[in-house]
């Protein structure tokens, strides 16, 4: 009897799999296709002949968590300690998968706002423990009489995405502050806050869980370098959490993982020298704006993008299809792949939405722009 009896093909691969097909362009899946920065390459060309292919410490190479300790402190003005509060790992959702298999025990509930990402679910269920999914508001917004409301005693976590995939909203201060006082009320209940996207925040800034320090003591932080640095295929992350429950996570790691790619580890450490994180979001804002500007006399509806690379728009003025169907018309009839939105609700709620992504050179933007333009 399967574990998983829901789980099937995940409709990133369904997505590429007919983009590959039909050879259309594909904005579906999350990741960039432009060359990585010279300075990154030029580091692992020559760490290729170094002595670094061997095992690393279980918690991280040391250089490179001295660096992310920095980094968080540059970024957050947040102290952590590397030792006790800070783990690498192979990927943000071995991160995810490691925090919650190792926190949660049967019974317990997860509150998860959808739309969410794919690979909140499973680790909760195999867990055998149970998601609540609560939907936000229809402009993905969280409503938090809703939240609230899905609250119980078996109430053990709550998963916020922050800048949020799929739709690129980010949460605002006042986000935190009913959040705070939410947690207030049940201060048994922990915090997980994916936060892969944090460097590609667009007119506002990110609000980081870093800088809350009414969560700190209850909050696991995850972070992705492949996100970041535009190097999905290193699946290269790491966490912060308080050291309670750090210890946790790193009795499930060392099974799990144990050792994260060490050439990996070692190249991003010596990249953290000359790299201006901050440089990241600019790099994305024109990628943004440009793909809007290539739609703006399209028929499609631009939804706002306050974050991550990702652009949703509404199909409703061309289309009374229901948004898968009319993603895998999109590739047969014109030759572009996008992702339908309502496969990250629980209840497939369809609003007529759909989700570019728009981490892609120019060449890319501009022929899809071209025949989306042409519906």
């Amino acid at each position: 009897m399967s574990k998983l009896p829901n789980v099937t093909t995940s409709i990133f691969t369904v997505m590429s799999k007919m983009a590959s097909e039909h050879n259309a362009i594909n904005l579906s899946q999350g990741f960039p296709n432009f060359p990585v920065d010279e300075r990154l390459t030029q580091i692992v060309s020559r760490l290729a002949n170094e002595d670094v292919h061997q095992y690393t410490p279980m918690s991280g190479y040391p250089p490179l968590l001295s660096k992310i300790t920095a980094l968080i402190k540059s970024s957050y003005s947040r102290n952590i300690i590397p030792e006790t509060e800070l783990l690498v790992t192979a990927g943000a959702t071995q991160a995810i998968f490691t925090t919650l298999l190792a926190l949660l025990k049967p019974n317990n509930e997860v509150i998860i706002l959808d739309p969410s990402y794919d690979c909140y679910e499973a680790p909760i269920l195999l867990s055998e423990a149970k998601p609540v999914r609560v939907a936000l508001n229809n402009d993905y917004t969280p409503n938090w009489d809703k939240i609230a409301d899905a609250f119980s005693e078996k109430t053990k976590m709550i998963i916020i995405n922050n800048p949020h995939n799929p739709t690129g909203k980010i949460l605002n201060k006042s986000d935190f502050e009913n959040l705070e006082i939410l947690l207030e009320k049940h201060p048994n209940v922990l915090l997980l806050s994916d936060e892969v996207y944090e460097y590609i925040t667009f007119e506002e800034k990110h609000i980081s869980t870093h800088t809350r320090t009414k969560l700190l003591d209850r909050c696991i932080t995850v972070s992705s370098f492949g996100k970041s640095f535009h190097v999905t295929g290193w699946k290269i992350g790491y966490l912060v959490a308080p050291m309670h429950l750090m210890k946790e996570i790193k009795k499930v790691h060392q099974f799990l993982v144990f050792s994260v790619n060490s050439i990996c580890q070692i190249a991003v450490s010596e990249y953290l020298d000359c790299v201006n994180v901050n440089e990241i979001s600019t790099f994305y804002q024109e990628k943004r704006d440009y793909f809007r500007s290539l739609l703006k006399n399209s028929r499609f509806e631009l939804m706002p993008c306050e974050g991550t690379y990702f652009q949703v728009a509404s199909y409703a003025n061309i289309s009374n299809e229901n948004d898968v169907d009319f993603c895998k018309r999109l590739i047969t009839d014109y030759g572009v792949a996008a992702i339908p939105i309502s496969t990250f609700y629980e209840n497939g709620k369809d609003l007529k939405l759909i989700r570019f992504c728009f981490a892609k050179d120019d060449f890319t933007l501009e022929e899809a722009s071209r025949r989306l333009c042409s519906i």
